[in-house]
């Protein structure tokens, strides 16, 4: 189904490539202001992004607010944004495979293209121990193509390294802001270091190394920066949302065995599995927030990567005591 969805996307962009050509986009009129057109998917390369922009750049993000990213699919509006940027900013994992037809069906000689997934050492998605693989992959076997994690950004060290391209190509577009890109990059990155230290000490302090989500895991690259181990109940980019009884049952009795004080849910998401483990264990139900998204109101705000990392510290730190 996702496959149909992608092809009929892929013809859609030609479409409006074609119409487009010679109208003016609500992209470009931002873009008179001097300032660099820059278009992300999700919210983690759109606040990288205006971290290092400042008030330089005019930034777009296509993911709504409170809105589900792996089901996320570019309305002909964001497909003609897209097209008129002068930087853009994806993931490159699986909930981004409607991308590459948008961007083969487009010039983008002019464009700068930056993929999160080429920024970092990526890992395949794993299925740990109690944990559900997607239905569908389950059901059709053989042998597959590795399915890298696209969650990159969720450890800061990745963090930094992504950063530090967005500064290189922001600089590569607008050269007379070149020192204000790699000035501010600079900044941005001595905060996530800080994030880094904190998350290392909390660890480092903690008296287990094992973390249990009632929900999908997103968070493989943040487990592996600080040598943590994890159960949840389905990998990061899954859509499955009810789990088996089984699994909820390893879950159960993990938390039990281990007497681990929290169980994490992601945000946005739906607390029930979670809920059923602590009433269960009587561990605290609490978030940790992998930013793929943010609600309105924090977005309408200005809540920042930083600010959801510092209260995911605390957070760890609670479920490691």
């Amino acid at each position: 189904m996702k496959k149909i969805a992608i092809v009929a996307i892929t013809l859609l962009v030609g479409v409006l490539v074609l119409a487009g050509c010679g109208q003016q986009s609500e992209s470009e009129d931002t873009g008179k202001d001097g300032k660099i057109n820059v278009v992300t998917t999700i919210f983690p390369p759109y606040d990288f992004a205006r971290a290092v922009a400042g008030d330089k750049a005019d930034i777009h993000m296509l993911l709504p607010p409170a809105s589900e990213s792996h089901s996320y699919e570019p309305t002909p509006q964001d497909i003609i944004t897209i097209q008129n940027c002068d930087v853009f900013i994806y993931g490159g994992g699986e909930s981004d495979e409607w991308v590459e037809g948008v961007l083969e069906s487009m010039d983008t000689s002019k464009m700068k293209i930056i993929t999160m997934i080429d920024c970092v050492e990526v890992v395949e998605e794993e299925i740990v121990d109690g944990m559900e693989e997607e239905e569908e992959e389950a059901a059709e076997g053989g042998e597959e193509e590795p399915e890298y994690d696209e969650h990159v950004w969720t450890s800061p060290r990745n963090a930094k390294l992504i950063v530090q391209k967005i500064a290189d190509a922001f600089s590569e577009v607008d050269a007379a802001n070149a020192g204000t890109y790699e000035a501010n990059a600079a900044t941005y990155e001595a905060e996530l270091d800080e994030l880094d230290a904190q998350f290392k000490a909390v660890v480092d302090g903690g008296v287990r190394k094992t973390i249990v989500f009632g929900d999908r895991f997103p968070f493989r690259y943040f487990a592996d920066a600080y040598g943590l181990d994890y159960y949840a109940a389905f990998p990061g980019c899954s859509t499955e949302t009810e789990a088996s009884a089984a699994t909820v049952k390893f879950l159960i009795d993990k938390v039990n065995e281990e007497k681990i004080p929290v169980v994490f849910h992601i945000e946005l998401a739906n607390e029930k599995m979670a809920e059923t483990i602590s009433e269960a264990t009587g561990a605290k139900v609490s978030l940790l927030h992998a930013a793929h998204n943010i609600t309105k109101d924090d977005f309408e705000a200005g809540r920042t990567y930083v600010d959801i990392m510092t209260d995911n510290v605390s957070a760890l730190k609670e479920a490691l005591s």
